[in-house]
């Protein structure tokens, strides 16, 4: 069953959440948009790629329906499903038809985690068709112009059986994000935990040197998002040592020894 989905409709997005373009990501998408195209915005996690996408939603006004996509996904937890109540079978539509016919945005976070014939579906409404098929209920959902997909996938966890097909990656735009450049995310770790700039900037650094080692097993490297935790644990009274160790490297890893090791390099970077 679909269990993480999160919609905000127009009302909810009067105030635009904060975000800070790195490059030219939200003009591609007002482009996008305006030309009824959908987008697949690539990059690690925790960089920004689903605050983006609900800035965007704001800015042009249109209610947002986001999906965090995961093995067990069906294409009937996008598309809707029957379900029995009160002795009688009623439809009821999955949020990609919701978006679709309320003419929102659908937001497929790490669309490779779905299954392969999940992500099917989404063929007919990413090209010059612009339809969703109900087979269950015999409709033929033509997608309004203010309709707009947009997917999202981490390249650094793509493998040969995570990866998206290159008839399904062919048929949107696409635009890669990276961490934030340090002045930017200062400024980002600053707006979003209220830690004053000085600290902010410390963390930062910290991310940069924990994100430029070699020799330890690391997925991936520090997000900015957990560099906003941080911030938060410390501007709340935690300890800055503490926060650092629950907020950036027990997330990172499991292994006890690589915690000890990523542990002095925050010593060596914050102080002893």
């Amino acid at each position: 069953m679909l269990s993480e989905v999160s919609a905000l409709s127009s009302s909810d997005v009067k105030q635009i959440p904060f975000y800070k373009a790195q490059a030219n990501e939200v003009t591609l998408f007002e482009h996008a948009y305006k030309n009824k195209l959908p987008l697949l915005i690539k990059g690690p996690t925790g960089c920004g790629k689903t605050r983006f996408v609900e800035h965007m939603a704001a800015k042009l006004g249109r209610p947002l329906y986001t999906v965090a996509c995961h093995d067990d996904l069906t294409a009937a937890d996008l598309v809707g499903r029957h379900l029995i109540g009160d002795g009688e079978t009623v439809w009821c539509d999955g949020p990609l038809t919701r978006a679709v016919r309320e003419g929102a945005i659908c937001y497929l976070d790490e669309v490779v985690e779905a299954r392969k014939d999940t992500t099917v579906i989404l063929h007919p409404l990413t090209d010059d068709r612009r339809i969703l098929p109900l087979e269950r209920t015999g409709e033929l959902l033509h997608a309004p112009d203010e309709f707009m997909l947009v997917v999202s996938y981490n390249p650094g966890y793509q493998h040969l059986l995570k990866g998206m097909k290159p008839s399904t990656r062919q048929r949107f735009l696409a635009v890669s994000f990276d961490y934030p450049e340090a002045g930017l995310e200062v400024r980002i770790v600053h707006q979003e935990s209220g830690l004053p700039e000085e600290k902010s900037r410390q963390l930062v650094d910290l991310a940069k040197a924990l994100r430029a080692l070699d020799g330890y097993d690391l997925e991936e490297g520090v997000s900015t998002r957990l560099l906003v935790y941080c911030g938060s644990l410390i501007q709340s009274g935690m300890n800055l040592k503490e926060a650092c160790r629950a907020a950036i490297v027990e997330p990172l890893t499991d292994d006890l020894e690589t915690i000890s090791g990523l542990m002095e390099v925050v010593d060596a970077c914050l102080g002893e």
